[in-house]
């Protein structure tokens, strides 16, 4: 067991950890929680020991390994596979000892190879390196080759390699696909250890963990389940901590009454002190409060165009004169909801730079709407912000000629209002330079928007936000992230990438995980998958997620439409003169009113069902 007592730690004047405590149970995975800012990173330091807290300490059994993400990128002539062996030490120094050895010593190194598995060791290094994405010609590559994000994959393949007793992880899929996420969250899943990972992915948390540990204002509070049940046990604490403050306040009020009404009295000043003293004593219940998220601002555009807005006939597009995609048959509809699957480096980007028209077709055909608006968000794009100026000064270059009470309220309305606005752009968390990316990207309101992992660097509540922000949002949306929770909640229409193409993808990210886990390759993926069918027998295959919404969508449309119906004939029927003058005609309205409302009634119904579905 991890135990974790009484720990303070400060920086500068503000207090981090205050008087944290924990107990983490063996071999728990542990998903560790909390706002940007709140500290996690901090306590993953005070638990590897790199930094000292003031008070408190931490009990952990003798002699417990811990891995952790090494902070730089791996880099050298070295091949991946031998980085990734070479992370087991231990082994590393055996077999360089092996090569001298003789008699006795050389058995008892052979016996201990044997013990930890080091003849194996090649075979399941590959096995991790090519679930994070390289295949086995990248594995033979030198380190130096890759760039940071592909070398930082190769430093969690170290850390999972060396299979720790303690597996500390830090945001492990900012640097992955949604494939190495998938892969990711199966692996973890089977862990044989103990696992404390920091994350704002909902899915890996729900999927791998068994405990939440929420740090919030200094305090550690741990939870048994994964983040849906957190969610759930948080919000039934906060009920209770109002519903005892209310109590509480209640009784204070009434002790304070009685004291001024009588502690002037000699006959009730005994009491009237007893009461005083028990105000005294009286220690407040904490109400526990969420900080509030700003909401994310996505304007669309005035006037919707008409379907397609964007129509690709055997296109093709690439750089220079090689060609990344080809045989692009696709079109892009006002109200589409369309993610992007596939590994990394089949070609989202290029897709998504062909759509927004930084690319030109290399051969075929795209045909665009001539006042098709398009918003472009990719991580990349927030080293285009400058480090000194502040939101305010970004978003007033977009508006020359308005006052500066107009850019301040948009920049309110962008989520930086008052003093915020005028930060320095260098002093932004990542969040906070994604918010403001993001509200640069779609200040005209696009009819298109495109986001090309938009999450990575937002805590999960700002993720919520974001996901709200996105279903609101009138126009098309293009959506390429590793976040499945995002994914689900945001698209009907999954269109896989691979195989030198982009086609839609029969199936749900049930399908699609169960295809990435079975080592199908990019080039099979790519064809549409084949529609299962059901035997007799079976229960009818269940609708997906996008087919589910997309009713609910249709539902939601009716609903408006028969509520709008009803409402005309009401205020038709409450004019008396209208039974005077036509009582045919009225009583006509008055059929049609009861059918509209029969038919409200089975589509509310319908939706409630729906929506049940969709909650299961």
């Amino acid at each position: 067991m991890l135990v974790l007592t009484d720990l303070t730690y400060r920086i500068g004047d503000r207090l981090i950890l205050n008087r944290a405590s924990a107990a983490l149970p063996d071999n728990a995975k542990v998903g560790l929680v909390g706002r940007n800012g709140a500290g996690k990173t901090t306590l993953f330091r005070v638990l590897l020991g790199d930094a000292a807290t003031e008070t408190g300490s931490v009990t952990m059994p003798k002699g417990l390994r811990i891995g952790a993400v090494a902070q730089e990128a791996p880099s050298g002539p070295e091949s991946l596979l031998n980085v990734v062996l070479a992370a087991d030490r231990e082994r590393a120094a055996l077999l360089a000892e092996a090569e001298g050895a003789e008699g006795l010593r050389r058995a008892e190194i052979e016996t201990r190879l044997a013990d930890i598995g080091a003849h194996a060791a090649p075979a399941r290094a590959a096995a991790i390196l090519h679930g994070l994405g390289f295949d086995a010609a990248a594995q033979a590559r030198p380190c130096s080759s890759f760039s940071g994000g592909w070398r930082m994959r190769v430093a969690l393949a170290a850390v999972l390699f060396t299979e720790p007793d303690l597996l500390l992880l830090d945001e492990p899929t900012n640097y992955l696909d949604l494939e190495g996420t998938l892969w990711l969250y199966d692996y973890l899943e089977r862990y044989p250890r103990m696992a404390v990972i920091i994350s704002h992915d909902r899915d890996l948390l729900d999927t791998c963990c068994d405990h939440i540990l929420h740090l919030d204002q200094g305090k550690l509070a741990l939870y048994r389940g994964g983040y849906s049940s957190f969610e759930r046990q948080r919000a039934e604490k906060q009920a209770v901590a109002a519903k005892a403050r209310q109590k509480q306040d209640a009784e204070r009020k009434h002790l304070q009454a009685f004291v001024d009404r009588f502690r002037a009295k000699a006959s009730k000043a005994r009491q009237a002190q007893s009461r005083l003293k028990r105000l005294e004593k009286m220690q407040p219940v904490q109400a526990i409060v969420d900080s509030e998220v700003l909401p994310f601002d996505l304007p669309g555009a005035e006037r919707p165009l008409s379907p397609p807005l964007i129509a690709l006939e055997s296109a093709a597009a690439g750089y220079g004169d090689a060609a990344i995609l080809q045989r692009l048959n696709l079109s892009i509809l006002p109200d589409d909801r369309i993610a992007l699957l596939g590994p990394n480096g089949q070609g989202k980007s290029t897709f998504c730079k062909l759509v927004a028209q930084r690319l030109e077709p290399m051969a075929g055909s795209m045909t665009r709407s001539s006042k098709l608006t398009v918003a472009y968000f990719a991580q990349h794009q927030l080293d285009e912000l400058v480090p000194s100026q502040s939101p305010v000064a970004h978003i007033a270059r977009l508006m020359p000629e308005a006052p500066e009470a107009k850019v301040r309220a948009r920049a309110a309305r962008i989520g930086f209002p008052g003093q915020k606005g005028d930060t320095p752009v260098s002093s932004l968390s990542g969040g906070e330079k994604a918010r403001l990316m993001l509200g640069l990207a779609t200040f005209e309101g696009p009819h298109l928007l495109i986001l090309d992992e938009p999450t990575n660097h937002l805590d999960i509540d700002s993720r919520a936000a974001l996901m709200e922000a996105i279903n609101d949002f009138p126009g098309a949306v293009i959506l390429v992230s590793h976040d499945r929770f995002l994914i689900e909640a945001c698209a009907e229409r999954l269109w896989l990438v691979g195989g030198g193409t982009v086609k839609p993808f029969d199936g749900d990210l049930d399908d699609y995980r169960r295809l990435v886990l079975s080592g199908q390759p990019a080039q099979e993926a790519a064809r549409p998958a084949p529609k299962r069918t059901v035997p007799v027998e079976e229960a009818p295959r269940r609708e997906s997620k996008a087919q589910l919404r997309k009713r609910q969508d249709e539902l939601d449309r009716l609903i408006a439409k028969l509520s709008g119906v009803i409402g005309k004939v009401d205020a038709a029927l409450a004019d008396p003169q209208t039974f005077a003058r036509e009582p045919a005609k009225a009583a006509e309205l008055a059929r049609m009113r009861g059918d509209a409302a029969d038919a409200l009634a089975k589509a509310e119904d319908e939706w409630l069902e729906i929506s049940g579905r969709l909650d299961n």
